[in-house]
C-alpha cells in the first residue's frame, strides 16, 4: 500500500545513534558483557525526599488534571529558584511547566517560528535541536565550532550567518555533548548582539547544576531587561535531580510568549504529570545535598576519564567544565584499519569499539561532527575503568 504520509514527518530523521543502541541492546540480551557510555541520564536514583513526595501525591489523590501550564505551587518554586540562583525576577505568569526540557524547547520554537525562520546553533549540537527546529517549520543554521575554542561560537561567527530570516539562536551552557560553558564576557557580547538585531535567545540550561572546578554558571537573561525580554530560559529536573523518567521541564519568558506556549501545550499534551509536578516542588525547595553528592562523583569520574583518554595513543579530549559527557577526538586514527575495520567515520569507530571491545559510544555524526565520539561518565567508576581499558587495548594494538 502506498501511504501518502506527512512530508514534514518524513523529513524528520531518526536518531543516528539508534543503530549502535539497538546493536548494543541485542548483544546484552544475548548475554554479552557490553559496557555502555551512551547514557544521557544520571545513574543515581531520584532523591528520597522527592520519591516520598511523589508517593504522598498519589496517596492523597493528587492524580487528576492540573492547569495546562502547570500548578501554581511549582511555578512559584521555579520563580524562587530563578531569583536565588540567577538573580532573576519572574512571576508565575512568566513560567510554563512541561513534559521535560525537550518539550519546553519544542513549545518555544512552535511559539516563535514562522515557516522559513532560521535558528542558529553550534556544531556539535544536541541531537534534537535540528529536528525540533524543522518540526516547527524553521530552518536550522549551523556554526562549525573549534575544539581549541571549547566548541563555542562568538559574535563574529553569528554575524557571518545572520540573515533577514534569523529568528533565534539556541545556547546550551553547559553543553551536551561537549561539556563547555560560556563565560560571562562571552554571554554579554552575545546578549548585545541579540538585542541589537532583535533575535530571540533560547537558553538551554538543563545542566546548570552540573558545573565543576571554579567555573560559574551565568544566565544570559540576568544582564538587563532588554535581553531578558528576548530570552526563553529552558531548564528542568531530569539531570540535576536524577528525574529523567518523571518528565518535568520548565521555561521562563515574557508573558506573551508563555501564553502562546501554554495554548500549544494545552492541545498537545493537556498538562504535565501531576505527581511529578508535586514531587518537583520538593525537589526545588527541599534539601539539595543529593545534588552536591552527585556532583562529587561526576568530578571524580570526569577526571579519571579525561586523564585516561589523553593517555591512550591516538585519542585525545578536552576536560569538560560541566554536564557529564566527553567528546573524544579520534582523528589520528582516521584512514587506519583496526581489526579489519576501516576507520573513515565516527560510525566506523563506534562500530569497531562495539564489535571488538563490547563498548558502546555515541558517534559524533549524531551531533553534526564526524571527528569525535561521545562518552558519558554517568555510569559507575568500575564501568568507566573497564570500558576505557577495552578501548585502550583495541586502539593501541
Amino acid at each position: 500500500m502506498n501511504f501518502n504520509l506527512s512530508a514534514k514527518g518524513l523529513r524528520i530523521a531518526p536518531s543516528i545513534t539508534l543503530e549502535i543502541t539497538a546493536k548494543a541492546k541485542a548483544m546484552k540480551d544475548s548475554g554479552i558483557d557490553v559496557i555502555s557510555f551512551g547514557a544521557g541520564e544520571p545513574d543515581f536514583n531520584t532523591p528520597e525526599n522527592i520519591q516520598q513526595e511523589g508517593i504522598r501525591a498519589i496517596k492523597e489523590g493528587l492524580t487528576r488534571y492540573t492547569p495546562a501550564s502547570g500548578i501554581v505551587e511549582f511555578k512559584k518554586a521555579v520563580c524562587e529558584k530563578f531569583k536565588i540562583d540567577n538573580g532573576l525576577e519572574y512571576k508565575p505568569s512568566n513560567i510554563i511547566i512541561s513534559n521535560g526540557a525537550k518539550h519546553s524547547i519544542h513549545n518555544a520554537l512552535m511559539a516563535i517560528l514562522n515557516p522559513g525562520d532560521e535558528v542558529i546553533f553550534a556544531v556539535p549540537y544536541w541531537v534534537s535541536y535540528p529536528e525540533l527546529v524543522r518540526l516547527a517549520d524553521g530552518v536550522p543554521v549551523y556554526i562549525e565550532t573549534k575544539e581549541e575554542n571549547d566548541f563555542k561560537f562568538n559574535v563574529d561567527d553569528l554575524n557571518k550567518v545572520l540573515t533577514d530570516k534569523t529568528k533565534a539562536i539556541i545556547l546550551n551552557s553547559p553543553s551536551n555533548p561537549t561539556g563547555s560553558i560560556y563565560t560571562e564576557e562571552e554571554l554579554r557580547a552575545i546578549a548585545e548582539w541579540a538585542v541589537k538585531n532583535n533575535i530571540f535567545v533560547i537558553s538551554d540550561e538543563i545542566y546548570e547544576k552540573l558545573i565543576y572546578d571554579d567555573n560559574k554558571h551565568v544566565c544570559i537573561a540576568s544582564f538587563n531587561e532588554d535581553i531578558k525580554r528576548l530570552t526563553i530560559l529552558i531548564n528542568g529536573m531530569s539531570k540535576s535531580h536524577a528525574m529523567t523518567g518523571w518528565r518535568i521541564g520548565y521555561a521562563a519568558a515574557h508573558e506573551e510568549i508563555i501564553k502562546v506556549m501554554s495554548n500549544i501545550q494545552s492541545h498537545a499534551t493537556s498538562n504535565p504529570c501531576s505527581i511529578s509536578q508535586y514531587a518537583s516542588v520538593v525537589g526545588l525547595t527541599g534539601d539539595q545535598n543529593s545534588v552536591e553528592e552527585m556532583k562529587k562523583h561526576f568530578v571524580e569520574r570526569r577526571n579519571y576519564m579525561a586523564d585516561t583518554i589523553n593517555s591512550i595513543k591516538g585519542l585525545s579530549c578536552r576536560k569538560p567544565q560541566g554536564a557529564f559527557y566527553i567528546m573524544v577526538n579520534f582523528t589520528q586514527l582516521l584512514g587506519k584499519t583496526i581489526k579489519g575495520h576501516a576507520i573513515n567515520s565516527s560510525m566506523d569507530f563506534a562500530n569497531l569499539l562495539l564489535d571488538e571491545g563490547k563498548v558502546a559510544v555515541v558517534p559524533g555524526i549524531a551531533f553534526g561532527d564526524d571527528k569525535y565520539v561521545r562518552l558519558s561518565y554517568a555510569t559507575s567508576m568500575e564501568n568507566i575503568k573497564n570500558g576505557l581499558e577495552r578501548i585502550k587495548q583495541i586502539v593501541e594494538e
